[in-house]
């Protein structure tokens, strides 16, 4: 395809607290970068201007943006390449995925080429555990490509397409059809679950790492209108939990590895009881450990807390953080462990809540960044 051409820019802006350490300066290898995508179109209301890198210091937590590369439409959704060497985007309302360098000693990144999906809209991607192909959920197309990736960290064009199939659900404006909306590999990496948020279904595809090829396997329906956006599996026991973006809830499912099927136990809402107000839920994450499941609420502007049973991976509400901004679309925990990153879209802000136990409490000022809607990290400790 085309090829486009992209500008980089630097800036040297502390964030959390102080300056640079000279210890850090000294052992630049020591570092932890953050990747910053957002939204940079009018249609998407965005004010963003492409993918922001910062330098995270170890010791302190203090953000220093080093790089701002530019041209970039919609880098909406980042994903770290197998080992950190390479990064790799998929672009709102676009029909193609991107690969960048990124230098080991600056964290800097330079695009190494793009490559078409076969669909519109690139919502998510996620990279094979072989780190040979990636995938990638067309959410306006209703499709899910797999694209080979090269030695080099480049990609290439798409080698299989496959359209999501179902009746869609009943929301008028939100469910006209297929919307798959993210793409996660099973623990084993020998399948691939995708929550379609159109269809009111999670597909299970059997992955072939060998050729990079998807085959049906199952799927379950959640309730009508729900919504299906994103899931997380529990980091040992055979449970997923998949967040509900219309219906504001997250259902507890049994995971059958052995036959590639889901079976539903619980649900619960995101949101607090007393609020009425309209409210789309945005992203999962599973805290340190599986003890505690974060959620985020668009609407409500906030983080939920789920305590997670140690032993059924059963959910339980146990307190409402606010995102300290509006529209708190993408949640991660840091490299660390021990901090909840949200970005908030409509507020031009990333903030930073520290964990502790089943408590979640900002921690330093917010990070000035438009239209924020993703973060990857690169540890290179």
């Amino acid at each position: 395809m085309t090829r486009r051409t992209f500008a980089g820019s630097t800036a040297a802006t502390a964030f959390f607290g102080g300056a640079l350490s000279g210890a850090l300066a000294a052992n630049q290898t020591a570092s932890v970068f953050a990747y910053v995508g957002c939204y940079t179109t009018a249609q998407r209301k965005g004010r963003g201007d492409g993918i922001h890198v910062y330098r995270v210091d170890p010791r302190t937590g203090a953000w220093t943006q080093t790089q701002v590369l530019t041209g970039l439409v919609n880098p909406s959704f980042l994903q770290m390449g197998i080992a950190g060497k390479f990064l790799y985007s998929s672009h709102g309302d676009e029909e193609y995925a991107t690969s960048y360098s990124i230098d080991p000693t600056t964290g800097n990144i330079k695009v190494l080429n793009q490559a078409k999906t076969g669909g519109k809209n690139g919502a998510h991607m996620a990279i094979s555990p072989n780190g040979q192909f990636a995938v990638v959920g067309n959410y306006t197309a209703g499709s899910v490509a797999v694209l080979p990736i090269q030695g080099d960290g480049t990609l290439g064009d798409f080698t299989q397409l496959v359209p999501m199939e179902g009746t869609p659900g009943p929301h008028r404006t939100e469910q006209p059809g297929p919307h798959p909306h993210q793409i996660v590999f099973d623990p084993s990496g020998r399948y691939v679950l995708v929550p379609d948020k159109g269809l009111d279904r999670i597909f299970v595809f059997r992955f072939d790492s060998q050729a990079g090829k998807l085959t049906p396997a199952s799927f379950v329906e959640t309730r009508a209108g729900a919504g299906p956006r994103h899931l997380a599996f529990h980091p040992t026991l055979p449970v997923v939990w998949v967040l509900n973006e219309l219906g504001n809830t997250v259902t507890t499912y049994s995971w059958d590895a052995r036959n590639a099927v889901l079976k539903a136990l619980q649900t619960v809402s995101s949101l607090p009881q007393d609020f009425s107000a309209n409210n789309t839920a945005a992203e999962i994450v599973v805290g340190p450990g599986g003890r505690f499941l974060y959620a985020s609420n668009r609407g409500h502007d906030s983080v939920v807390t789920f305590a997670v049973d140690a032993k059924t991976g059963l959910l339980r509400a146990s307190g409402w953080t606010p995102a300290g901004g509006k529209v708190p679309r993408f949640i991660t925990v840091g490299p660390n462990g021990r901090s909840l990153f949200v970005t908030n879209e409509q507020s031009d802000t990333i903030v930073k809540l520290r964990i502790d136990g089943a408590s979640l409490a900002p921690e330093g000022p917010p990070i000035a960044n438009a239209s924020p809607v993703t973060i990857a990290f690169r540890d290179s400790r």
